[in-house]
Parts: structure tokens; sequence; C-alpha cells
């Protein structure tokens, strides 16, 4: 199909919608001349929609002020899709069966632009467990979850984190150097897993797998959190195939993919 023929074919009401197909699917920031190379709208026109789409915080600019990220209503938007009902009740029964099989809270959480969000938790049953509730926001760099998506930026994406994030200390463990933390998240990407050896809080393991979208791409992370007085890292390793099993099945929810054992 030449440029003049897509032109003619793309109906002025799903111009805005083709745009954040492209850039949903592109999965890093992009710029209008890129996306443009898959529907080629005339120029004025690309930079138009962009414009309209940043105002209305469906996009946002990134610091590089050439490229453009999802912004907070388009998240916002993502977030819902993942919380309707169908999906919502399977995936709240895969969360129960592997909290029960781990005996610890498990979580479900998303990427922000500057946190993880906790988008869905099933509590353990123990008197002693760690409260982070349902939106609760919490650090890339300190946590199991946060370091895991860290670890799935590019090299450029990852650079622009590290140098421009202040890598607060929580805790004695906390990574607050740039080379040391740069070295943990390649392992994270090595190994497929990530784990938080009490740098978010004092007394707190976690481990955190990454749930995957249909093209591969980190959607979301799913992992477990305990006291360490019932866990260390490496019991929490122990349960690594239970949480990859369960990734798989929340995986499949989304892109529809059937599994006859969720």
């Amino acid at each position: 199909m030449d440029g003049d023929t897509q032109r003619d074919t793309i109906p002025t009401n799903l111009r805005l919608l083709l745009v954040l197909e492209e850039v949903a699917r592109a999965g890093v920031p992009v710029t209008p001349t890129e996306v443009n190379a898959q529907l080629s709208l005339p120029k004025p026109t690309i930079h138009r929609l962009f414009n309209t789409l940043e105002e209305e915080e469906f996009l946002q600019r990134d610091m590089d002020g050439r490229t453009y990220s999802p912004g907070p209503r388009m998240r916002v938007l993502a977030g819902g899709i993942l919380s309707s009902l169908r999906i919502r009740t399977a995936r709240q029964a895969i969360l129960k069966r592997l909290s029960q099989e781990i005996g610890e809270t498990c979580n479900i959480a998303l990427p922000d632009r500057d946190a993880m969000i906790y988008l869905e938790r099933v509590e353990t049953e123990w008197p002693l467990r760690i409260q982070l509730p349902q939106g609760t926001r919490v650090p890339f760099h300190c946590t199991a979850s946060g370091k895991l998506y860290l670890s799935s930026l590019t090299e450029t994406h990852l650079y622009r984190y590290l140098t421009a994030s202040a890598l607060t200390g929580h805790t004695d463990n906390t990574i607050t150097d740039r080379a040391t933390l740069k070295a943990e998240l390649e392992d994270i990407r090595r190994q497929g897993y990530s784990l938080d050896r009490e740098e978010f809080m004092d007394d707190m393991v976690a481990l955190a797998v990454p749930i995957f979208d249909i093209n591969h791409r980190l959607m979301a992370t799913l992992s477990f959190h305990a006291p360490t007085q019932r866990f260390d890292p490496e019991r929490a390793i122990e349960f690594l195939g239970a949480l990859q099993t369960a990734s798989k099945q929340l995986s499949m929810l989304v892109d529809g993919t059937p599994d006859t054992e969720i």
C-alpha cells in the first residue's frame, strides 16, 4: 500500500487511536516521524495529532524533547483494561493459588513514569504481614519489581534513568552507587528474575518475575514479599518456578491464549 492510498483510507476519527496503537506497539519512546513511517499521514497532520495527545495527557514528551511515551491517561486506560472484571476474576484465582503455595502475599505491579504501582495483591493469612496495599507506589531502584523493570530498559533509557535519579537509600542494603546498580541490573536481565534483599524495607525480602505482553516485552511484574523471620533470599528462590508458571498464565490472560490449567 503506497502512502497516498494509506492516507485516503484512514478515517479522521481513527487517526488518534492508530497513533496510540503504534506508540504502544513500539514499547520505547518514539518520534512522530517514526510513528508516521507506519501511518503515512501528512507531516503537519502527524505533528498535530501528537500535540493533541500530549495536551490531553495520553502521551508525554521525554527528557530529550523529541520522543514521546505513554502519558498518565494512557497508563490509566491500560490499567483499566487489565482490571476488567473477566480478567480480574481469573487473575485473582491465579494469585490466590500462588499465595497459598508460597504462603506469602503476592502482588502484580505496573511500571509508571517514576515508580512501580501495585495493581493487584492477595494477602497472606499470617498475622505478621507487610502492608503494601493496592495503589502503593514503590521506587524502581530498591524493589524486586522495580529493578526487574529497569533491567528491561534499553541501554540509552537506562543511562538516562541512572544519571537523573537520586537513588535514595531506604535501608543499609539499598544500592545507591550507579555502577553497582547497573551491574545488578545486568545480572537480573541475564537470569530473568529479581530479588529485594532488604533494600526497600528492613526485614523484608521479595522475589519478582516479569509478566510479558504479546510481543514478549515486560508489561507488569509478579512478585511475593515476606518478612525475614520466615524467608531469606535463598528460600525465596525455591519458589521461582511457581512464580514463573503463574506469570505465564497471567500473560495468557492478556493476549487471549487459552490455558486449560487456569
